[in-house]
């Protein structure tokens, strides 16, 4: 009887260790994570296939919200367990090149195999080329790359401009919010990010943001209750408030003050000057 209970206790132990192995291995197909957006494009190598995905189905100049999952080759099955070590979008010129300001990559909360990241793209070629991502992740204690050309697309309007401030240091301002303008008060938030290489571009903290939205095609008007964006220490971007009191184009004019209130870049609006040097643009 003793012996059975040694054998019973085996085969548990054995099972369990099965399924713990299993569940290192675990990937769901899980449709619903994407029905919300649209396939950008597909990254491959021997193993597995990249799926990028945004809510148009294309990337633009500027900041992007981007998802990703990672399908099995050979069961065209969703991982679940991923672990993106890092990722670098590259843009290649003629005579050099560089990456952009961006996000690491992390699992999207209720989902079952959908990771999600941000990157802000200063430029591309006419065509919506120069731009390739490259991804160094791990499954189940194996590193793999996957590495590709993706196409970046020129936006309509002025959403993220680069300079040259007045300390001697390059920048990067992205509009992110808002994605949808009103009319009204809304709630507009940028990225703000400083050039330390050709491939690290660190969140700029404690500077601020004047604003003075205009209507160059309507006398260059302006309109009432906006507030200066200032930085946000959870989200470490910066927010104001954008006041649109109606539809059409609108010029965002800026000026960027360092902490100390230095103003490094932009100009007020007068009658003698018609727009900063600094701004960024919306149209609804």
């Amino acid at each position: 009887m003793k012996s059975k209970y040694i054998f019973l206790f085996i085969m548990s132990a054995l099972f369990a260790a099965c399924s713990s192995d299993n569940n290192d291995d675990d990937y769901t197909p899980t449709p619903n994570d994407v029905e919300n957006l649209t396939l950008v494009s597909e990254i491959s190598n021997d193993n597995h296939t990249i799926e990028i995905y945004t809510k148009t189905g294309m990337l633009y100049t500027g900041h992007n919200n981007i998802s990703l999952r990672v399908k099995n080759n050979a069961t065209n099955a969703y991982f679940s367990h991923v672990t993106f070590d890092s990722w670098m979008p590259v843009m290649q010129m003629t005579e050099m090149s560089h990456a952009c300001p961006k996000t690491d990559i992390s699992k999207i909360e209720n989902t079952n195999a959908l990771y999600g990241m941000q990157a802000v793209f200063q430029m591309t070629n006419p065509d919506a080329s120069g731009w390739s991502f490259t991804f160094n992740y791990t499954i189940n204690n194996e590193a793999y790359t996957a590495q590709n050309t993706v196409e970046i697309w020129q936006n309509d309007h002025q959403n993220v401009t680069t300079f040259m401030g007045s300390d001697g240091s390059k920048y990067i301002l992205a509009l992110i919010q808002p994605e949808n303008p009103k009319i009204g008060i809304n709630n507009m938030v940028v990225g703000l990010y400083t050039m330390e290489s050709m491939m690290s571009f660190p969140k700029v903290a404690n500077y601020s943001l004047t604003l003075d939205p205009r209507m160059p095609g309507m006398g260059n008007h302006s309109s009432p209750n906006n507030t200066a964006l200032t930085y946000n220490t959870s989200t470490t971007l910066y927010n104001g408030d954008l006041s649109l009191t109606m539809t059409g184009y609108w010029k965002l004019n800026l000026k960027l003050l360092d902490s100390e209130g230095t103003i490094l870049k932009g100009e007020d609006v007068t009658d003698t000057n018609e727009a900063s040097s600094l701004y960024l643009e919306i149209e609804f």
